[in-house]
């Protein structure tokens, strides 16, 4: 028998898991609060915007998650993610001293190589502590670290910009994870591979595939082929609307960044926090219920039901118009992220869960966080000479057909779900 582990170290391990999580959130997401400040001061493109949020970050964020995940699954998981926080903790901070956009670039390239250590040895200890019926419920709990990620760096980001500026802003919000770094070093205890699928019997041992085998696997199963594809363009329109919309509110409805910071992290902190977890606890009620196959359409509903307002938001002629269309669609926004890891870890054998999470990360990073700002950005340079200011509009407009892509990949999914029984 493995010695058992209690649903106290469980909550508690997964409680700082979601710190973990909410810092790289706060650190990752402050570029959209600090985005049109930091155009004005180091007088930048919107494409060169776009590269800062999106593609460059993405490249080394998502590249070293592979090598860090199977570093993951054949050693100390903790002692990475310890690391991790700390070197994009530290970076963060650093933004603030970047004189050019070639500084800024390159400090925000290392905050992504740090954040690239933490997801996929979170993914797998999560599952190693909490068995298939319960993974989406946990994996909502551990989501919930993006809004309370966003919340902060949109709340505390916005109004240090209006009092001392952006470049405190990036140092305010970076410090306090080398706390974090510290609480997970020499309070967490890393659980036994493969705990929860033991059901309390010894969990056996594990070796982990070399890397091409991971890849095989995933590409050959019809399903993961379809979470990853539809979680990688639902992403693309999620990150491209955090990052864009408060620059959107700044630059065309004239509104100051605290008091947009305010109002996402009420929309998106608080909101998205309870839509993540609802849908969640939706999504396993309905798939103990009636079947696996309803943890993707869960998501492809959610998905189509915020559309129509997300297109409100971006034509709006009225700051209120748009700020409230916006709401809706926040809340909804992450909903997708809690079954899709979900079904990844449940899709995938223990010795390859690290991986598997890595490489629908870089995926959906590469897809998501990395092409959906930069998209804007582009697009918004393309359109401006022709439309002014409104450019942004059209350049956020682009973005709207991929929910619509994303969506059929998660019905999809779920239809072969239901056809394996």
């Amino acid at each position: 028998m493995s010695e058992k582990i209690t649903d106290r170290q469980k909550n508690y391990t997964l409680f700082v898991l979601v710190l973990v999580f909410t810092s790289s959130h706060v650190d990752r997401q402050i570029m959209g609060i600090l985005g049109q400040p930091i155009k004005e001061s180091l007088l930048i493109s919107d494409t060169q915007l776009g590269l800062l949020t999106g593609i460059m970050f993405a490249v080394f964020y998502a590249t070293l998650g592979m090598p860090m995940a199977m570093w993951a699954d054949r050693r100390n998981r903790r002692n990475l993610i310890s690391f991790s926080v700390f070197l994009w903790s530290g970076m963060t901070a650093l933004c603030g001293a970047a004189a050019n956009f070639t500084q800024l670039l390159l400090l925000r390239i290392g905050v992504g190589v740090g954040e690239a250590g933490s997801n996929p040895p979170s993914h797998s200890i999560i599952a190693d502590l909490y068995p298939k019926e319960q993974r989406a419920t946990a994996m909502a709990v551990f989501g919930t670290g993006i809004n309370w990620g966003i919340l902060i760096g949109f709340l505390v980001g916005g109004w240090i910009n209006e009092w001392y500026g952006w470049r405190t802003a990036f140092v305010v919000v970076g410090l306090p994870g080398i706390l974090i770094a510290v609480l997970v070093r020499f309070t967490l205890t890393e659980p036994p591979r493969g705990y929860a699928d033991a059901q309390g019997e010894k969990p056996p041992v594990v070796t982990p595939p070399p890397f091409w085998t991971v890849v095989k696997f995933m590409a050959a199963n019809r399903v993961l082929r379809n979470i990853v594809a539809a979680g990688a363009l639902i992403a693309f329109t999620g990150y491209a609307s955090v990052i864009w919309v408060p620059i959107y509110l700044v630059r065309i409805h004239g509104m100051g960044t605290g008091e947009v910071g305010s109002y996402l992290a009420l929309f998106i902190g608080v909101g998205g926090a309870i839509g993540i977890y609802l849908g969640g606890r939706l999504a396993d009620f309905l798939s103990a219920k009636h079947g696996e196959q309803w943890l993707p359409w869960v998501v492809a509903i959610v998905s189509i039901v915020g559309l129509p307002f997300l297109y409100l938001c971006f034509t709006a002629a009225a700051q209120t118009g748009a700020l409230w269309a916006y709401a809706l669609p926040a809340a909804l926004g992450t909903v997708y992220v809690a079954p899709g890891f979900a079904l990844i870890q449940n899709q995938t054998p223990t010795e390859m869960r690290s991986v598997a999470a890595a490489i629908n990360l870089f995926i959906t990073n590469i897809i998501g966080l990395g092409l959906g700002p930069f998209t804007v950005g582009f697009f918004s340079d393309v359109f401006t000479p022709a439309y002014g200011i409104d450019g942004l509009r059209y350049g956020l407009m682009t973005t709207l057909v991929v929910i619509i892509w994303g969506a059929f990949h998660f019905y999809r999914a779920g239809s072969l779900l239901r056809q394996s029984k």
